[in-house]
């Protein structure tokens, strides 16, 4: 499982480079299924993007990394179906179901696993490729899908990411049109829908309210650099903030991470941005009293909310955060205030934060993904030494942490656990 050491207290200062978007990474990954072919740079070396290989193996499919270029071929496809075990893996195993449908007319899988966040249903994706004409059936934990989908008229319930993603892979080599209204806007969308338009796929209005998709005959090879990740710069912006560090996060246009620039600057930091650059002073003391809602894209994005979490614990004054999105995203308070953290948890997704004079190190366990960046952002700032658990949540979606950390400053390092 891992684990972090971290000695805290020290003010963070240089530069960060930025990795590729996991989120956008995945689904890429999956719609490789659907191309001749497809080379992906600057994909990040994460255990969430070693399981998508590991299924496109599975499958019969060649696929392999060279440093950050995943090259994918889909010759030799002989398997339809999705194990169990890694569809416990990652949520996002999910994607591969619209994949499978739109090229082959059939897919097997499992319902996904992933980080526990309350309840993550996919009901969503199964609906609206019964609207797409496939013939789905549920056995237990199993999900069996038949039938090549065509075009529809869809109206999602709610701006699902993963169930966009999921009728775009499905739609691009449908017959027909299909309509898909309030739909995720996330910059990933677009990411998906620029890659498959590269291929020769015919899709218009990602990162909008309404998405239309004509169906292809087929595509083609694709070439595609992907996306640096926004959580990821949303996460080092909070680390400095909370360390009173000066850093310059490269990689990454800063439209896509507003929503959290805007909230550090209402903290007092000083922040000024450029083309593919963003550069944070944060004062020796954050300030709070500030009301934050996590929110679907352009919101808040419900995968900031436990790092700011973490980094208005030591900011002056009562701050309140509601999370709309997931209800069991709140894991991680305990284990904040372990190291001395002032929070009140109301009805599990409201918290009420009282920002202290320090946090102490000790040893915390990560609860998920998200959770367990709150936490590096907590021990980073913390007085003495944190060992943080169960760090192989955190590697799930953190490229090199420990090395692009230790580059500008911090005490961290990273072992495998003995003890587990």
């Amino acid at each position: 499982m891992g684990e972090y050491i971290i000695n805290g207290g020290r003010q963070l200062s240089g530069e960060i480079v930025l990795s590729g978007a996991k989120n956008a990474a995945l689904p890429l990954i999956a719609a490789s299924l659907l191309t001749r072919g497809t080379v992906i740079h600057n994909c990040p070396r994460l255990s969430d993007t070693f399981v998508s290989v590991d299924i496109l193996r599975e499958m019969g499919c060649s696929c392999y990394f060279t440093q950050n270029v995943l090259i994918c071929e889909p010759y030799g496809l002989n398997n339809y179906k999705i194990s169990e075990e890694l569809c416990s893996k990652m949520r996002s195993s999910v994607t591969f179901l619209g994949a499978l449908l739109g090229r082959y007319g059939y897919a097997e899988i499992y319902h996904p696993g992933g980080c526990v966040l309350g309840s993550r249903p996919i009901d969503i994706h199964l609906d609206a490729l019964k609207d797409m004409g496939v013939d789905i059936r549920e056995e237990g934990n199993r999900v069996i899908c038949r039938g090549k989908p065509h075009g529809a008229n869809i109206t999602l319930r709610y701006p699902s990411v993963g169930a966009t993603e999921n009728i775009i892979l499905a739609a691009t080599l449908a017959k027909g049109v299909t309509r898909l209204k309030n739909c995720a806007r996330e910059p990933e969308i677009a990411e998906l829908a620029s890659f498959l338009n590269g291929a020769g796929a015919h899709i218009s209005g990602a990162g909008e309210h309404e998405i239309v998709i004509t169906g292809a005959d087929s595509l083609d090879r694709c070439e595609h650099t992907l996306m640096c990740d926004r959580i990821e710069a949303g996460t080092y912006l909070c680390i400095a903030a909370a360390t009173a560090g000066e850093l310059f996060i490269k990689g990454l246009y800063p439209c896509m991470t507003e929503p959290v620039i805007q909230v550090l600057r209402n903290c007092g930091c000083i922040i000024k941005t450029g083309r593919d650059m963003i550069y944070i002073d944060a004062p020796p003391r954050l300030y709070g009293e500030i009301e934050l809602i996590t929110a679907p894209y352009p919101g808040l994005p419900t995968d900031m909310q436990a790092q700011l979490s973490a980094m208005l614990c030591l900011a002056k004054g009562e701050s309140h955060i509601r999370e709309t999105v997931f209800e069991a995203r709140n894991r991680h308070i305990p284990e904040l205030k372990k190291m001395g953290a002032e929070i009140e948890c109301r009805n599990g997704c409201d918290f009420s934060i009282r920002g202290v004079n320090r946090l102490i190190g000790c040893e915390v366990s990560a609860p998920d993904l998200r959770g367990g960046a709150a936490l590096i952002t907590a021990a980073l700032a913390a007085e003495g030494t944190s060992k943080i658990k169960n760090a192989c949540y955190i590697r799930r979606g953190y490229e090199n942490l420990s090395e692009k950390l230790r580059a500008v400053g911090a005490e961290i390092d990273y072992r495998e656990s003995t003890t587990e």
